[in-house]
C-alpha cells in the first residue's frame, strides 16, 4: 500500500507551481547560469586561426572530434573559454575519491562532517587546476602542431593556459552555484545543457548523410527506432526497485503500548545514475583531445594511442565497459549507497530486516544484496554505453546518438524532475501544516470567546 507522502506525490497538482516562490527562483536562478554558459562557449581563446580550425573540425567531427565536443558543448570546436568543459574537475573528484578510500587520513576527514567535507572540496578544487593547467598547455601545444595557432610561441601557450584554465575553474563555480541554489545537480546539467544543445546540428548532419546517399532509409528509421528503445530501456532500468522489507517492533510510551510497524527500503539496481559513465568518459577525453588536435605532428605513442582508442576500437570498447563497471561499483559504495550507514541507521531506528539480526550481519546482507543488484545495474550501463557506440561506429552516425549522450540527457532529466516534484511537495506540505495552524488558532478563539461570556 502506498504511503501517505506517496499518495500525494501522485496527486499533486503542477498548478501548484505557481504559488512554489521559491522553487520558481531557483529555476530561473539555473536557467540564468546555463545561459551563461552557453554564451561562454561562443567567446573564443586568442591566437586561433577561426578559418583553419573550422576546416579541421569538419573533418573530425564523425570520429573523436564529435565526442569531445559532446562533452563540451561545441567548445572545443569552437576553441571557445571552456574548451576543456568540466571535465578536469570530473577527473579531479575520480582522483579524490580514490584516495579516501585508500588514505586513511582523507577517510578521516570524510568522516569529520562538514568540515572535513569542505577540506576535501579544496582538495578537488587544487586537482582541478593541476588538471586543467595540464591539459591546456597539452592543448596549446597540439594546437601549434595541426598548424592551427595564428602566431605560435610561448605567448600563444601562455595566454591559452590562462585562458582555459580560467573558464574551466569559473565553469566549476557555475556548477558548485546551481546544485547549491538552483535546482538538480550543477556539473551534471552543465554536460546536459552542452549535448541538447549540439543536437540539432547533429540531426541536420544526419539527415543530410540520408540526402546524398550516404545512408539509407532503412539505416536511418532503424537509427530512430534504437533511439527510441534506448530512452524507453533507460526510464524502465532508473526507476527499477528491489524492495527489502523492514520491521518495527513493538514500543511502549507510558501506559500506552503501540503495535510495531513495517516498511520497507527502496534499492536501485543502478543507485549511481549517470555518474559512471562521464567518469569513464572523462579518462578517455585527455589522451584522445591530444591526439586529435595534433594532427600529422603526432608522435608513434600518440598515434597508436589514438589508433586503438579510438571509438569502436576494441581496446576503446573494452577499456570504456571495464571502466563503467569500476567506477559503478565504487561510487555505489562510497557515495550512492554505503551499506555500513544504512545499517546502523536502521540499527538506531529499531529497524530490522526480518530474519536479520541488526548490525554486522545488516550491512553484510545489504552488501550481498546490493552486490548482485550491482551485477545488473553495471552490465545495463555498459550495454547501453557500448552498442550504440559499435552500431555508431559501423554506421558513421553522429556520435549525440551514442548511448552515452542518450544516458545523460534521460538521466539528468528523470533527476531535475524528482527535484522539481520534491520541493512541490514540500511546499504542499508546508501549505497543509499552515492551514493546520490556521484552523487551530481560530478554534482556541472561539472557545475564549465563549468562556468570557
Amino acid at each position: 500500500m502506498a504511503s501517505a507522502a506517496e499518495q500525494m506525490a501522485a496527486n499533486m497538482s503542477w498548478g501548484a507551481f505557481g504559488k512554489a516562490t521559491e522553487l520558481r527562483q531557483r529555476i530561473f536562478f539555473t536557467l540564468g547560469l546555463l545561459i551563461v554558459y552557453r554564451l561562454g562557449t561562443y567567446i573564443p581563446v586568442p591566437g586561433i586561426d577561426g578559418v583553419a580550425l573550422k576546416e579541421f573540425m569538419e573533418g573530425a567531427a564523425s570520429g573523436l572530434g564529435g565526442i569531445l565536443s559532446m562533452f563540451t558543448g561545441g567548445a572545443l570546436g569552437r576553441m571557445g573559454i571552456f574548451a576543456l568543459g568540466i571535465m578536469p574537475y570530473i577527473s579531479a573528484s575520480i582522483i579524490v575519491q580514490l584516495l579516501t578510500a585508500m588514505v586513511p587520513r582523507l577517510e578521516q576527514l570524510k568522516k569529520e562532517g562538514e568540515q572535513g567535507r569542505k577540506k576535501i572540496n579544496q582538495y578537488t578544487r587544487y586537482g582541478t587546476v593541476f588538471l586543467a593547467t595540464f591539459q591546456a598547455y597539452g592543448l596549446a601545444v597540439s594546437l601549434e602542431a595541426g598548424d592551427l595557432a595564428s602566431d605560435p610561441g610561448w605567448f600563444f601557450r601562455a595566454s591559452t593556459v590562462i585562458t582555459i584554465v580560467g573558464g574551466t575553474m569559473f565553469l566549476m563555480w557555475l556548477g558548485e552555484q546551481i546544485t547549491a541554489r538552483g535546482v538538480g545537480n550543477g556539473i551534471s546539467l552543465i554536460i546536459f545543457v552542452g549535448i541538447i544543445a549540439e543536437i540539432p546540428a547533429a540531426l541536420a548532419q544526419f539527415f543530410s548523410q540520408g540526402r546524398s546517399g550516404a545512408l539509407s532509409p532503412v539505416v536511418i528509421i532503424g537509427v530512430m527506432l534504437m533511439v527510441v528503445l534506448v530512452i524507453a530501456f533507460v526510464v524502465f532500468m532508473e526507476r527499477a526497485l528491489r524492495k527489502i522489507h523492514i520491521q518495527y517492533p513493538r514500543r511502549q510510551v507510558g501506559m500506552k503500548v503501540y503495535d510495531g510497524g513495517s516498511s520497507h527500503l527502496p534499492v536501485k539496481v543502478n543507485p549511481a545514475g549517470v555518474i559512471p559513465a562521464i567518469f569513464a568518459s572523462s579518462l578517455l577525453l585527455l589522451p584522445t583531445t591530444i591526439s586529435t588536435f595534433s594532427g600529422s605532428q603526432t608522435g608513434p605513442f600518440m598515434s597508436a594511442l589514438l589508433a586503438y582508442f579510438g571509438p569502436g576500437q576494441p581496446l576503446y570498447l573494452l577499456f570504456f565497459s571495464a571502466m563503467i563497471i569500476f567506477f559503478t561499483y565504487f561510487y555505489t559504495y562510497n557515495v550512492a549507497f554505503k551499506t555500513e550507514d544504512v545499517a546502523e541507521n536502521l540499527k538506531n531506528q529499531n529497524g530490522f530486516i526480518p530474519g536479520i539480526r541488526p548490525g554486522k550481519r545488516t550491512e553484510e546482507y545489504l552488501d550481498y544484496v546490493v552486490t548482485r543488484l550491482l551485477v545488473l545495474g553495471s552490465g545495463y550501463l555498459a550495454l547501453v554505453c557500448l552498442l550504440p557506440e559499435i552500431l555508431r561506429a559501423q554506421l558513421a552516425i553522429p556520435f549525440y546518438f551514442g548511448g552515452t549522450s542518450v544516458l545523460i540527457v534521460v538521466s539528468v532529466t528523470m533527476d531535475t524532475i524528482q527535484q522539481v516534484q520534491s520541493h512541490l511537495l514540500a511546499h504542499q506540505y508546508e501549505g497543509l501544516i499552515e492551514k493546520s495552524q490556521l484552523r487551530g488558532k481560530r478554534r482556541g478563539g472561539t472557545k475564549k470567546g465563549k468562556a468570557r461570556r
